[in-house]
């Protein structure tokens, strides 16, 4: 079982890297993250917190947007470009059982999401390091923020292996990657903004957006950071609601979504036809 996993995962392996998609991924999480580590944590005097938790805070927004994005545009054509390039029927003539591609798949994402994340993350700390030498006060929140941007990611790669099963032609499986993105982490908390200020502070705001939030993959990553971290304070928008619910429950959703989304995901590619 390993031995097929990994060999699906080093086949996917050479895929993305014929695709520059290693590269792109490095790329994009070191320009953001550094452009964020010089001008984000310019307050950090003001607030008492040191530079690096500072930066951390910045980050976690950053990556909300970014490693989702990355993720769907990594897994969006996974199924749905065998099936184009007609590799799929031949894959499954190997003694290979299908959840084993899928976790042959992600492995080989989550390898090249994990490297971007330490470009990344790597050169924001090294730059708030170089800045504050004190800043090594927030290397937890760095490492905090490395493993659950990796579990984020794992679960958009298994939302975007969902939705390439669900389509049969790479370009249809992008367009629904792309809405996705669009509606659970740009929409969506616009949405429960609109309904809260409309509620003004009825059940709505006190029963469901606190439960609405941890729905989303996205939110629960950022309030779990947001909440855990020591830089909260330099964070607005939807930090706020960081207080009002456990740290335990946005962990318990950041951990339970990679799994929910993977196998949702086995599901729907059981049903693709060769």
């Amino acid at each position: 079982m390993i031995t097929r996993i990994f060999a699906t995962a080093i086949y996917e392996s050479h895929i993305a890297r014929r695709n520059r998609w290693v590269l792109i991924a490095v790329v994009l999480m070191m320009v953001f993250s550094l452009v964020l580590s010089v001008v984000g944590s310019a307050p950090s005097g003001g607030l008492g917190a040191d530079r690096l938790s500072i930066t951390v805070a910045s980050l976690t927004s950053l990556s909300v947007y970014l490693v989702p994005l990355v993720a769907l545009l990594m897994s969006f054509d996974a199924i749905a470009g065998e099936v184009e390039r007609g590799t799929l029927p031949l894959l499954l003539t190997y003694p290979v059982a299908r959840w084993e591609i899928i976790a042959g798949k992600l492995v080989a994402h989550t390898g090249i999401l994990v490297i971007a994340l330490i470009a990344g993350y790597g050169a924001a700390a090294l730059v708030a390091l170089a800045g504050d030498p004190t800043a090594v006060a927030g290397g937890s929140a760095l490492w905090r923020l490395t493993w659950t941007s990796t579990l984020l990611g794992a679960t958009f790669l298994g939302i975007g292996y969902g939705l390439s099963s669900l389509s049969r032609r790479a370009s249809g499986a992008a367009g629904l990657a792309i809405g996705l993105w669009l509606v659970l982490v740009v929409l969506y908390d616009l949405g429960l903004l609109a309904a809260v200020v409309a509620d003004d502070g009825g059940t709505f705001t006190t029963r469901v957006f606190p439960a609405a939030l941890l729905a989303n993959p996205a939110d629960a990553f950022r309030l779990f950071n947001l909440t855990a971290s020591q830089a909260t304070v330099a964070a607005s928008g939807i930090g706020g609601a960081a207080a009002s619910i456990a740290l335990w429950q946005s962990l318990l959703s950041v951990l339970v979504w990679p799994i929910v989304s993977l196998g949702l995901a086995t599901l729907a590619f059981r049903k693709v036809e060769p």
